[in-house]
């Protein structure tokens, strides 16, 4: 599937931090039994060039495979030679997105205002993701939606868990990124596996919720 293709509706982005490269093929193997396709590798997390390429190897182009919490143009090279395709950052850098979408990449940036956003926009990015949105809600996701463009995705990440998907995707939330509510360290791979299934059922059922009755926030 084109990188691209990931992301045209209702994306969710596991968020591996922490994750051991020795463990990371274990629990993508969970993730995708429960049908996630979008795992990000934090490059604050152990040796995350390792599990990258372990990742990407192991699961081809099935899956998008990246990092996150990239903050440099020479972080967007290295997770590119690993075998990344996908850049995700917690804030707005121009550099950042010029060098992922130079190697052909897909990119993520961080964003919570309109100013920040269309500043993404301008740089190329064709998706974003509003963090952390626990600290700004669905109306602050919705009322960026009245001014972004159509075709720009907007992600929630951080601080979302399974009781909050159906009010951001009713307030036009194109996806989501799940961190510690899906994945940590300590996490057994039973308690993942539990937990990415929850996710997912509840972003389906949500999805044909709205579908159904044409309901918004």
């Amino acid at each position: 599937m084109p990188a691209e293709g990931f992301f045209d509706k209702d994306a969710l982005v596991a968020i591996l931090r922490g994750v051991d490269p020795k463990k990371v093929l274990d629990v993508a193997k969970v993730l995708y039994a429960a049908g996630i396709r979008v795992i990000e590798v934090p490059l604050n997390s152990p040796d995350p060039f390792t599990s990258i390429a372990a990742l990407s190897a192991a699961l081809g182009p099935d899956c998008l495979i990246g990092a996150g919490t990239v903050l440099r143009a020479e972080e967007v090279r290295k997770v590119h030679a690993a075998g990344g395709r996908l850049i995700v950052s917690p804030n707005c850098d121009a550099e950042v997105i010029g060098a992922a979408l130079e190697l052909q990449m897909q990119v993520l940036p961080g964003i919570a205002t309109a100013t920040e956003a269309f500043a993404a926009l301008r740089a190329g990015a064709k998706h974003l993701k509003l963090f952390p949105a626990a600290s700004y809600g669905p109306k602050h996701l919705q009322a960026l939606r009245t001014v972004l463009p159509a075709h720009a995705g907007l992600l929630a990440v951080g601080g979302v868990g399974a009781e909050h998907i159906a009010d951001y995707l009713a307030a036009g939330a194109a996806g989501f990124g799940f961190g510690s509510e899906l994945f940590r360290p300590e996490y057994a791979l039973s308690d993942i596996e539990r937990r990415a299934q929850l996710l997912v059922r509840t972003l389906r059922e949500a999805r044909q919720k709205i579908t159904t009755t044409g309901r918004t926030a």
